[in-house]
């Protein structure tokens, strides 16, 4: 291969080179905002709330059904999210909008807007003994139809899926029993409040985690403030086992909880401060 190479004009080999580092390099996650954060700051001013946001320097935006007034304009949504330099990370969808007779119509929206993981936010059968089961297969059956649009189907979970079940928990069985195709978004707050260890189910289920939320909530006498970075949680060590050993493209901070006096947006703008914070950490040798 290299006798090859030195048969190339240098300007050539150089190029070659040049691309084949780029390549070699492991990209660094981006990070979005899960808009239910600011759920009733969109609903006063659609444009005006992602303009703020895209002002905080967020990468992307992950929906959550509210879309202002481009319900029916998917088009004109890009165009504003590329007006604001912003990236559609992923969406929450119900599976109510997955049904066959609607999967179609939804999945070409959210294509529309550049929307790689479509991800299920919540189902009460995934800590039911038996509607477990029925989760799982669903899953398992969807994905594959999303696959053929580009797409990754994925679940998001809550704190009850780290209930005891089958010498194990809810959400090991949902994760061992659906195809790696399935993205498994880690809701670390939700982990963090079912007191588990985060740092195990990333590491137990290596590269099925591209989008993560990262979030608090309050646990009295343990967890006090519901601002990310203030309540001295080892985030450096999730965020790296998450981008190492789960894969993760998109950091997606998400806000539930607002201290007294703040805003939503305000809450938020405090929470992605701190994680700036933390991310520059990480990125110092």
């Amino acid at each position: 291969m290299f006798k090859q190479l030195r048969l190339l004009p240098s300007f050539i080999v150089a190029l070659l080179f040049w691309c084949f580092s780029v390549q070699s390099q492991p990209t660094s996650p981006e990070v979005s905002i899960q808009l239910w954060s600011v759920k009733d700051d969109l609903k006063a001013d659609f444009a005006g709330t992602l303009n703020a946001l895209a002002k905080m320097g967020f990468q992307g935006v992950e929906f959550a059904g509210e879309f202002g007034p481009y319900k029916d304009n998917p088009h004109g949504l890009k165009s504003l999210l590329d007006k604001l330099g912003l990236k559609a990370s992923g969406a929450h969808v119900g599976f109510d909008t997955l049904a066959p007779d609607k999967l179609a119509a939804t999945l070409l929206f959210y294509k529309t807007l550049g929307i790689q993981f479509v991800i299920v936010p919540w189902d009460e059968r995934a800590w039911h003994p038996t509607g477990v089961m029925a989760l799982t297969k669903q899953l398992s059956e969807l994905a594959p139809q999303l696959q053929k649009y580009g797409m990754q189907l994925g679940f998001h979970n809550h704190d009850k899926e780290f209930a005891p079940f089958q010498n194990a928990t809810y959400w090991d069985y949902i994760a061992s029993n659906t195809p790696s195709a399935v993205l498994l978004q880690l809701d670390m707050g939700w982990v963090l409040f079912a007191s588990q260890d985060p740092l195990t189910y990333i590491n137990r289920y290596p590269h099925r985690t591209p989008t993560t939320h990262l979030k608090i909530r309050t646990v009295e006498g343990v967890i006090a403030s519901p601002i990310l970075g203030e309540n001295h949680l080892p985030w450096h060590h999730y965020i790296q086992a998450v981008v190492n050993q789960g894969g993760a493209q998109w950091l997606v901070l998400e806000q539930e909880e607002y201290p007294t006096g703040l805003t939503q947006l305000q809450s938020v703008a405090r929470s992605k401060q701190n994680l700036d914070t933390i991310l520059s950490g990480l990125a110092k040798p």
